[in-house]
């Protein structure tokens, strides 16, 4: 039975929420506002963390920058702001996924699933099986330390973005389909993550200081993917 620490002010549909999850095997403890959550996040081991972003006390942007300083728990946001702006921020502090509120319950059965798989993979792999340290340019990617920088500064980085970014500069200069990415780096149904994952890239490319419409590193190649540039490649016009 996976433990779940569900981070929610209404406490009706928090219960229902709890209910509708404990069948599948899931043991759901609450929280009611952000201090209590973020103090229970850091105090128990969780397989994942269900977040909602509007709390009192501690908002669930707040929350998950400082659970962040601690703790690489799988947290899935549940948001009623359902502007870009609002999703990459949640993306940008370290959430693993995003989910508006007006969710069916078998689509935050799925997406919770999905962040629980990707973690116990991620956790279950060995040294010898993550591979040699990629360099692409002023990227460098150590799979055994699970650490990426860029000019020597060390890139904060989401877990997904950090495997969307290693899978990019594994065929650095060749293109990655959207359906690769999923395969390669989420683990997870297509109809669960394909939503976001053009979020993640614009999150992760904030972080490398690229810009779409002149990209140094990413480079869209529209109606096929993503490609991360060699040094020195033009982009297709």
């Amino acid at each position: 039975m996976h433990k779940l620490l569900l981070v929610e002010d209404d406490e009706k549909f928090a219960r229902l929420m709890r209910d509708y999850l404990e069948p599948f095997g899931y043991q759901v403890e609450l929280a009611t506002d952000g201090r209590q959550g973020l103090a229970r996040a850091l105090d128990a081991d969780y397989a994942a963390v269900i977040l909602d972003v509007m709390l009192p006390g501690l908002n669930g942007f707040d929350l998950l920058r400082e659970l962040r300083r601690e703790s690489q728990v799988p947290v899935l946001m549940l948001t009623a702001l359902g502007d870009e702006p609002d999703r990459i921020a949640g993306l940008e502090i370290g959430a693993d996924d995003y989910l508006p509120k007006t969710y069916s319950p078998r689509e935050l059965l799925a997406r919770l699933r999905a962040v629980i798989r990707r973690s116990l993979a991620t956790a279950q792999s060995r040294p010898s099986d993550l591979g040699a340290p990629v360099s692409v340019g002023e990227l460098y990617i150590d799979p055994g330390t699970h650490v990426a920088t860029l000019n020597g500064a060390p890139l904060a980085l989401s877990p997904i973005e950090y495997d969307m970014l290693l899978a990019l500069a594994r065929s650095a200069g060749r293109v990655k389909s959207r359906e690769q990415l999923l395969l390669e780096v989420a683990e997870r149904d297509f109809e669960s993550f394909d939503r976001s994952i053009d979020v993640h890239i614009s999150a992760l490319r904030k972080k490398l200081g690229d810009d779409p419409k002149a990209p140094r590193y990413i480079e869209t190649v529209r109606g096929t993917g993503y490609r991360l540039l060699l040094p020195g490649a033009e982009t297709r016009p």
